[in-house]
């Protein structure tokens, strides 16, 4: 009995649809199996900087940008743990998957290129708005900090985990190692968040560094989610969604490209 062409394979239509959720769904689940390591403890991270900047500074700082300085600083605390934990999340599935040698059970499915950067980008995304709507309900209850314009402050969450989470899943690709993934992690990811004023006004700088600090992502990121908590800016939050819609495109494709040539990914 001969079998058709339309009978042995499988047809899933421009998009599979079923292989992207299963996908996005176990990089869900695989960080959700863990909360507490995942959820619980970036928030009690987050509340331990709250905590000791306004011990160690404590109530006598001058307002910044016409608000309490714990006000200002808060809203950087929840985006640098939005990012860390974005990345974190798509760059450890990554590396793990490649040094365990089971990379194949993801390459082996009927996924293109772009099902699988938008499968790890949903894990990476969905922990990151957990992590912020976390931090959001304790900042809520313990600061009395509410979202002045929640859209905003959701879109660029959202941003934050997108690029961060795109950028995590490059850097997975990238490293063959773990001590080269946490070279990664300590001499770019750290320094892109702590370097991107979330513990300052950029207005306080010397104008050069002024300047350098508009070319970090991640500063329009920090910005663009304090316009939102507190409704003040160093910037235009449009501009902070063009510029990181831009970074997120650019690292997504740069990724896309990567998985689509199995640099690294295939013998």
């Amino acid at each position: 009995m001969q079998i058709s062409a339309d009978q042995s394979e499988r047809r899933f239509g421009t998009v599979n649809w079923m292989g992207l959720y299963t996908l996005a769904q176990r990089e869900t689940l695989r960080f959700l199996a863990v909360w507490t390591q995942t959820l619980l403890a970036p928030l009690v991270t987050a509340g331990l900087f709250l905590l000791i900047f306004n011990i160690a500074i404590g109530p006598g700082r001058p307002d910044v940008m016409g608000v309490p300085f714990l006000t200002f600083l808060a809203p950087g605390i929840m985006m640098m743990t939005v990012i860390q934990n974005a990345f974190a999340n798509t760059s450890s599935s990554m590396v793990i998957a490649k040094v365990q040698g089971n990379i194949v059970d993801t390459l082996m499915p009927p996924l293109s290129p772009l099902e699988i950067l938008l499968g790890y980008l949903a894990g990476g995304v969905a922990r990151g708005v957990l992590i912020a709507c976390v931090v959001a309900v304790a900042l809520a209850l313990v600061l009395g900090i509410y979202p002045r314009n929640p859209l905003f402050a959701l879109l660029f969450v959202v941003l934050g985990g997108a690029f961060m989470g795109a950028l995590g899943l490059f850097a997975g690709i990238f490293a063959n190692k773990f001590d080269q993934m946490a070279a990664i992690t300590n001499f770019i990811v750290t320094p892109l968040a702590f370097l991107s004023g979330t513990f300052y006004s950029v207005q306080a700088l010397p104008p050069i560094l002024n300047r350098v600090s508009h070319v970090n992502p991640v500063f329009y990121l920090i910005d663009g989610l304090r316009y939102g908590m507190i409704g003040v800016s160093d910037s235009s939050p449009w501009l902070g969604i063009a510029v990181c819609t831009g970074a997120t495109l650019l690292v997504g494709a740069l990724t896309w490209q990567m998985l689509r040539t199995g640099y690294r990914l295939k013998a």
